[in-house]
């Protein structure tokens, strides 16, 4: 036990003659320059980096700027105008603090790996949004269709009333909203209806058996040669399309106006069985012809 106690005496005595050591001059002079060198090093260095950071900052702001009017000019989607200006930010934003670190003397690789790890976590979590991105950035860059277009994707028919960067919004015609991914849309087929200036309007009417079909075809003929919004150029054609099990099928092909197609065939059906029934053209019904064998 007095041993223990001689150790435990000899320890704090070592320890505060260790610690109420008085620095020498020379090692004074020694930590004094050790310090106004590390400053001669750092202090250039950071006044550099704050100075090239306020006026890359400044510069980043005048380019954006100028890319942006330059974008407004043109007519292009304001969605695409948005991300394209966004995605200019972030890239010199980037570019300026790496800019900063490596004037302060941060090793470039291990910044861009932390970056990359970064954007590899992040993509792994966001798989589907990052392909909605992708094919809205499609979408908007290569137009396959615009804001009012009438489209038919994805089992859906409607007025494109806007393209978001990860989702279509649609109206349908009897007015619901349909919101569409873009990764669906940017690889699935898409029909335009409004891409075209005109349209073929296509009918198909049935006449009963023995039927004169010369007669049917110059009735409905004349219900589109009275019609302004009926082109002639190409002009209405009739033709007999199928022998049905009731009826003698016609198909009659009209052209117009893309934005006159769907009046033109509503008011030529109606118009075609007010002559069928001038004219006493039989329409047909479904019919059975049953014989009794006694």
């Amino acid at each position: 036990m007095a041993a223990s106690h001689h150790v435990l005496r000899d320890t704090l005595i070592y320890h505060k003659k260790y610690i109420t050591m008085e620095i020498s001059p020379e090692m004074a002079d020694a930590l004094i320059r050790k310090a106004v060198e590390l400053a001669g090093e750092i202090v250039p260095s950071l006044i550099y980096a704050i100075l090239f950071y306020i006026v890359g900052k400044f510069i980043v702001k005048k380019l954006v700027s100028g890319f942006s009017k330059v974008l407004n000019k043109r007519e292009d989607n304001p969605s695409l105008n948005n991300f394209l200006i966004g995605l200019v930010n972030v890239l010199l934003f980037v570019s300026l603090v790496i800019g900063v670190a490596t004037i302060l003397g941060v090793p470039v690789s291990s910044f861009l790996a932390i970056l990359g790890a970064a954007g590899l976590a992040i993509g792994l979590a966001l798989q589907g949004s990052l392909s909605n991105f992708a094919g809205g950035v499609l979408i908007l860059l290569f137009k396959p269709f615009q804001v009012n277009d009438v489209i038919e994707a994805q089992n859906h028919t409607g007025v494109v009333k806007k393209i978001d960067i990860l989702y279509t919004h649609l109206n349908t015609f009897d007015n619901k909203e349909i919101i569409i991914p873009n990764g669906s849309l940017a690889n699935s087929d898409v029909v335009n209806m409004s891409t075209q200036s005109t349209r073929r309007a296509d009918f198909n009417v049935g006449v009963a058996y023995g039927t004169d079909i010369k007669k049917a075809r110059e009735i409905i003929l004349g219900v589109f040669e009275n019609d302004d919004r009926a082109l002639k150029d190409p002009e209405p054609v009739v033709f007999l399309n199928n022998f049905g099990e009731s009826s003698l099928d016609l198909v009659v092909r009209v052209w117009a106006n893309a934005a006159d197609l769907w009046p033109l065939y509503f008011d030529g059906m109606e118009k075609i069985n007010e002559e069928f029934e001038k004219n006493d053209i039989e329409m047909p019904f479904p019919q059975r012809v049953v014989h009794q064998v006694s």
